[in-house]
């Protein structure tokens, strides 16, 4: 051929590819198209950047690590195939795809043990970890949640001091109530939490027999840049079964695989589970009608009625466990237009610190793995860093650009939230750490207060020092009288004495 028809080719090539480079729209990782890429969120005009800019955090991220890092591990889980069909109408609270009427998503589900190893019995009292990656037409949306709808804390800041705590000890490699419990007696807020974990819901008999909770309340935006507060929750259509302490000992001398084998073999046997996702909603000026903080992660929407959103059906076992379960990586940040994040204080750092552990566990190319893949194109200008296998071409790695511009859509932008006040470091206004775990030990059979009473009574009377002992004992006394009375007798404790340090507490 010519030279100079090679030429032509060749620039005719680059024309048609900036071409259609320029009809892409910029996109994040996860395949959410951007709404601004020139400014960062902030806190008012003149205030600080928001650790909620997930694009912004993605941008910084992704950047610090486009050299080969060094890297680690995580926990024990098992993951299915399935989808989710939008069966009800929430269209007027958002304008997300993935939750319009008729809606057909992929997704794929992980579910986990929290605190214990890879290869720790399932049967272990421990919260179960719930997380959802819907494979959604603009990009994965991630709801990454717990079997139970509460949490421990309620700001992110204590995050690394409680898994500490609850994790062998650094001296020894052994589990200690000492030390968890050392911790929790500082944590007033955790008594609700761990009124429920150590009831027989910290030991479901099989993961489709329990149910998933958001734990925290996101914002819903509609087309409008409306946005209410919603919780989510699925409801196992199998039903909630729990284990005894006594049943749980049976079943992982039988099979400590025994939540792995059941999910694995009902989906090979065309038993496939189903879970029904059912919303809260409050809208912003209903959130001062409570005398506690309904984004406080320790509380539950009592008398909030739900509307149902659809069901989840999971009918396909992983091919390779590594490549998909081990692999699939899951974050809060892995958000779509039209759900956001709130003002949460445990979830707004829940946004940076999954989507950086993931990079750092799996690798800084995580989401162009299949598992984590989206199911369209990605447009961002993140790049090189280990193990990676995407297809960016072109010379145009930056925006803005004639070049090849990367359109946004100014629709796409997070929503507005009105601020007032200074920048400060201060506890939550209504804390009420206590009432809501006395309302659900009240909720409970005679045979299930027991259970609970048994079951941390055990741990809490290997507490050897006696000011945690008896000030956690205040905590469940104050949650409700009956409770902490039977937790001191079954301690052989002063009850007289933990009713005056109960006393002394407030909400």
């Amino acid at each position: 051929m010519h030279k100079r028809s090679s030429i032509f080719l060749i620039v005719a090539a680059q024309f048609f590819i900036g071409q259609a480079l320029a009809q892409a729209a910029l996109t994040q990782d996860n395949g959410a198209p951007v709404g601004d890429n020139q400014n960062s969120q902030t806190a008012g005009p003149d205030g600080p950047v928001l650790l909620q800019d997930v694009h912004l955090i993605q941008k910084l991220q992704r950047f610090d690590r486009e050299r080969i890092p060094e890297r680690v591990v995580h926990a024990r889980g098992t993951g299915a195939h399935g989808r989710f069909e939008v069966t009800g109408d929430v269209s007027k609270y958002t304008k997300a795809k993935v939750l319009q009427p008729g809606a057909v998503t992929p997704v794929f589900v992980r579910f986990s043990t929290v605190i214990h190893g890879n290869h720790s019995p399932e049967t272990l009292r421990d919260p179960r970890g719930f997380a959802t990656k819907f494979y959604t037409k603009e990009g994965n949306w991630d709801l990454v949640g717990n079997n139970l709808p509460v949490f421990f804390i309620r700001d992110a800041i204590k995050f690394p001091d409680m898994v500490h705590s609850l994790k062998p000890s650094p001296d020894t490699n052994l589990q200690d109530p000492n030390r968890f419990f050392d911790f929790f007696s500082h944590v007033p807020e955790a008594t609700h939490m761990l009124t429920r974990a150590y009831s027989d819901y910290g030991t479901p008999r099989s993961y489709r027999e329990m149910d998933g909770s958001s734990v925290h309340a996101y914002k819903l935006v509609n087309e409008r840049g409306e946005y209410v507060y919603a919780k989510l929750r699925w409801d196992s259509r199998q039903g909630e079964h729990n284990l005894t302490a006594k049943q749980a000992e049976q079943v992982q001398g039988r099979d400590f695989n025994h939540a792995t084998n059941d999910l694995i073999s009902s989906i090979k046997r065309g038993e496939h589970p189903r879970w029904d996702l059912y919303m809260q909603v409050l809208t912003p000026d209903q959130l001062d009608d409570f005398d506690f903080d309904p984004l406080d992660p320790t509380k539950v929407w009592s008398g909030v009625p739900e509307v149902k959103v659809g069901t989840m059906v999971l009918d396909r076992n992983p091919a390779n466990i590594f490549q998909e379960t081990e692999q699939s990586a899951f974050a809060p940040s892995n958000l779509v237009p039209g759900i956001e994040p709130s003002e949460d204080r445990l979830l707004q750092g829940r946004l940076f610190a999954y989507a950086d552990t993931q990079l750092h566990r799996v690798g800084t190319n995580v989401a162009q793995l299949p598992i984590n893949a989206p199911k369209l194109q990605i447009n961002s200008n993140n790049q090189d860093g280990a193990s990676n296998a995407g297809t960016r071409t072109g010379s145009v790695n930056y925006e803005p650009s004639r070049l090849a511009p990367k359109p946004q859509d100014s629709k796409n932008k997070y929503s507005e939230l009105p601020l007032s006040g200074t920048t400060q470091q201060k506890r939550i206004g209504k804390t009420l750490n206590f009432r809501q775990a006395g309302e659900f030990y009240r909720s409970l059979s005679a045979t299930d207060k027991g259970n609970l009473v048994a079951n941390l009574a055990g741990d809490l009377g290997r507490v050897s020092d006696d000011v945690a002992r008896y000030t956690m004992l205040s905590y469940f006394y104050k949650a409700d009288a009956d409770y902490g009375q039977a937790l001191a007798k079954a301690m052989k404790a002063d009850a007289g004495r933990v009713k005056s340090l109960a006393d002394a507490l407030s909400e």
